[in-house]
């Protein structure tokens, strides 16, 4: 069983990526082979792991990070995002070389593609990672993790975090085959239709098909999978059925980090005692939030703000 928040145990810890992320808006995204003109750029701080982590830091929770950032110009950018968020960056350890990149295209409509390269992100090892669990076991409750580290680790990440009880989330992204045995150290499996789709062999449209992909999952040993479906909100997959939470529609801008907000509020929700549909509503309230703004750690949204939503959309 997971532990209980009361026993003292109400942080989070994100195992994962950070990035530099380089972003560009334009109106459409160009044809292979063609330039175009775009309408804005950005440089802020991004990675799964670190949006994760700022989410988390911003939702008000007790918040780690371990991860890999190099020493080049963009290191600064790294340690001073995840400081403001709040988040304790004592297992975030700076390695030679460049800090990792993504390379993000946004158009008008609000949809993205991304190229992740993941540079110092590569350099996380076991050693870092075991070390940093030993010493927050006892003050953690959830650990958060996904897949812009090395494959070969996130056995062992999840292993980790169920020797020392506590709740395992990853977030599959992005999308790639893992090893049978992985899936039994997993509470759960946050993707989204196209991560689940690929993942399982199921093309995910709807939720029923969400929810025959997340038996996939629990047939694997994962305890329960949360499917996000967009517009279609989150079909909720555990032993006791399934069920959908609806979504919170919002004029989106920029889809970037949505999915990030999102897990960072679930793993928050959780460690603080809250039910999984519970904490997949407050979830959903900020990974609506997050659409709304542009950039990825710039529109992570703070606990308040995702109350005030969420109370407002109950009126």
């Amino acid at each position: 069983m997971p532990p209980s928040p009361t026993a003292g145990r109400t942080g989070v810890v994100i195992v994962g990526s950070v990035t530099a992320d380089v972003t560009t808006f334009s109106q459409r995204l160009p044809a292979r082979g063609e330039t175009i003109l775009g309408d804005q750029f950005t440089l802020f701080l991004g990675g799964k792991g670190a949006n994760q982590a700022v989410a988390a830091g911003r939702a008000g929770a007790k918040t780690s990070f371990v991860g890999c950032v190099g020493d080049d110009l963009f290191r600064d950018l790294v340690v001073d995002g995840l400081t403001d968020a709040g988040v304790d960056l004592t297992h975030l350890r700076t390695v030679p070389g460049p800090t990792g990149i993504a390379h993000i295209r946004v158009d008008a409509s609000a949809q993205n593609d991304i190229v992740m390269v993941p540079l110092a992100n590569a350099a996380l090892s076991t050693e870092q990672i075991d070390a940093a669990l030993d010493v927050l076991a006892p003050t953690t409750s959830v650990l958060l993790t996904q897949l812009e580290t090395p494959s070969a680790l996130t056995a062992h990440i999840t292993a980790r975090g169920q020797e020392h009880g506590m709740t395992v989330i990853l977030d599959p992204a992005p999308a790639a085959p893992l090893p049978d045995e992985v899936w039994q150290n997993i509470d759960i499996v946050t993707p989204n239709e196209t991560e689940a789709s690929i993942l399982s062999g199921i093309e995910v449209t709807d939720a029923v098909t969400a929810e025959q992909a997340g038996r996939w999952f629990l047939d694997r040993g994962a305890r329960a999978a949360v499917i996000t479906l967009a517009a279609q909100g989150s079909c909720v997959v555990t032993a006791d059925g399934a069920i959908v939470v609806p979504p919170l529609p919002v004029d989106a801008v920029d889809t970037t980090a949505a999915g990030d907000a999102y897990a960072g509020y679930l793993g928050v929700a959780l460690a603080n005692g809250a039910s999984l549909t519970d904490a997949v509503r407050l979830a959903t309230a900020a990974g609506a939030l997050t659409v709304t703004k542009h950039g990825a750690s710039p529109s992570l949204p703070v606990r308040s703000d995702v109350d005030a939503f969420l109370a407002s959309r109950a009126s």
